[in-house]
């Protein structure tokens, strides 16, 4: 099933919106590079750089409510297999207007063999796309944002096409700055996400009572008492001695 909004944009509307983009310089080739492509000579009125962060350049296009913020992202190594083809870029797009957000696209600058899947790889997450004419889709929403929360946490991205003649290519993009760039044209559409909402700190766990004072044991109570017990005042010592000795005295005159 192709995606809705590839049915609205139509790969003549992608086009138009990669005609509005400085696109990034050629991918490496095995062989030779390919011939510097002319500069765009019409550019969409009111599309502007947001910024760009290691390879990711994000856009946004026209005014609000009918703005489109999209990012394009190079990649840092291709394996084109000696297929003649553009410099093939990567694209997150935001359509708020349309209720359209995180559209995943893959771009292979090649016509993809018509039928085929294009296998893309984030870090140990695998996904297949389905292909139309020069580029790579998600299926449904649903995959596009489980597709833009891997992005988010990986390292590199690889996407492999297979053309309809020649061997597969392969292109590896580095994700870092990723997330600085996607949040920029978050910020520029209106796209709340999950995973950019700062976590609230955990409530401090309640105090620990320090533990009480164990009592002495039974034993050593009870033999204190018997210690007490055989304790006299100085009163009875004193009587006491005076007893032995009317003892001894007595002893003495008989």
């Amino acid at each position: 099933m192709k995606r809705a909004w590839l049915c609205v944009l139509g790969v003549p509307g992608l086009a138009a919106l990669l005609s509005t983009v400085a696109l990034p310089g050629q991918a490496a080739s095995p062989k030779k590079e390919p011939a510097a492509q002319p500069a765009a000579t019409s550019v969409t009125p009111g599309t502007r750089p947001l910024g760009t962060v290691g390879s990711w350049t994000a856009y946004a296009s026209g005014d609000k409510p009918g703005r489109i913020c999209y990012l394009v992202g190079r990649p840092q190594k291709s394996d084109s297999a000696g297929v003649a083809r553009k410099a093939p870029v990567a694209m997150v797009t935001h359509r708020p207007s349309e209720s359209i957000s995180n559209v995943v696209s893959f771009v292979e600058g090649y016509p993809l063999k018509s039928g085929s899947d294009a296998a893309l790889e984030i870090d140990d997450k695998k996904f297949d796309l389905f292909t139309n004419d020069d580029s790579a889709w998600a299926r449904t929403a649903e995959l596009d944002r489980a597709i833009v929360s891997a992005l988010l946490k990986a390292r590199t991205a690889t996407i492999k096409g297979t053309p309809n003649n020649g061997k597969p290519t392969s292109d590896t993009y580095s994700l870092a700055g990723f997330a600085k760039a996607l949040a920029l044209i978050d910020e520029a559409c209106g796209i709340s996400r999950p995973e950019t909402v700062t976590a609230q700190p955990a409530p401090a766990p309640p105090p620990v009572a320090a533990p009480a004072k164990a009592a002495a044991p039974a034993k050593a109570a009870t033999q204190s008492k018997k210690a007490s017990a055989h304790r006299m005042s100085p009163k009875k010592v004193w009587k006491n001695i005076a007893k032995k000795k009317r003892q001894k005295s007595q002893q003495a005159q008989q």
